[in-house]
């Protein structure tokens, strides 16, 4: 958690959000209104935030990760958007009372502030090594909201222009299939080799971390919780680590000195080979 969804929790007079959400990090929140429910009610808590917060009172609406990252922000902006609600941003003088949907009530309506966190593939990259140096896409394997042949879709274009791909909501009891799915059609541009880094929980406890390949990925250790990242054609595995070269040692020597153009070549075909 970041310093500053910190201090949105403690000035918030309200707090909602997923229960098992609200579970981690119930030692911070005892002394607030708490709005809990279970999965599939997103529409339910963020209505009942706007609620209290068209009141008056100040909202914090939890996500996992980053509110603005397949959290609870853009329904929050799509309904107050259906509802007519008067939003504003929040001024320098608001800085101490920011909450992800936040706000003193003011005549005109209510301030929204969209609190950053630490996206799930940001945490997990930094447990793999550092597998996002380079361009990645990221793409949600949930079929309850975006239909299944757009995620494969999504995934052809983004294995064929080479991307690093993290996988978000990879695999459910209800659609264990969908990830094997993915694997396959990552198998039409990759090679089975190519490095791949699961992490379950991370930051948390039960923390899992594994560095493996395409074709061993291991669907039955994979589940809601957990991040997949699949590297691209560059991605190397040392000591461990899964990195993501930027391109740094094909233009400069470990010197610092800017290579000559054949020895860049050099060094990018063997890179390759």
């Amino acid at each position: 958690m970041t310093p500053e969804a910190l201090q949105a929790l403690k000035n918030a007079d309200v707090v909602a959000g997923y229960k098992t959400y609200l579970q981690l990090i119930e030692d911070l929140i005892q002394d607030k209104k708490v709005l809990s429910s279970g999965m599939k009610r997103e529409v339910d808590r963020c209505q009942a935030a706007i609620d209290h917060a068209l009141r008056g009172r100040s909202v914090a609406l939890v996500s996992s990760g980053d509110a603005g990252i397949y959290g609870m922000a853009g329904l929050v902006f799509d309904l107050c958007r259906e509802r007519g609600c008067k939003v504003l941003r929040p001024t320098r003088g608001e800085k101490e009372k920011r909450a992800p949907v936040a706000g003193t009530a003011r005549e005109e309506g209510f301030t929204i502030d969209v609190v950053p966190g630490v996206a799930a593939f940001n945490a997990s990259a930094s447990l793999l090594g550092a597998p996002l140096m380079h361009d990645f896409a990221s793409v949600s394997l949930s079929d309850l909201l975006t239909p299944r042949e757009l995620i494969e879709k999504r995934l052809h274009a983004a294995a064929s222009a080479d991307f690093v791909i993290a996988l978000y909501n990879p695999r459910s009891k209800g659609r264990p299939h969908l990830l094997d799915r993915a694997r396959k059609i990552l198998l039409e541009y990759r090679p089975p080799e190519a490095p791949v880094g699961i992490v379950g929980r991370a930051m948390r406890e039960g923390q899992r971390v594994l560095v493996t390949t395409l074709k061993d990925l291991p669907a039955e250790e994979v589940d809601m919780q957990s991040m997949v990242i699949v590297g691209n054609s560059r991605t190397y595995v040392w000591d461990g680590w899964m990195v993501t070269p930027r391109g740094y040692l094909g233009k400069y020597s470990a010197d610092g000195r800017i290579r000559e153009p054949e020895e860049s070549e050099g060094r990018k075909g063997a890179s390759h080979g």
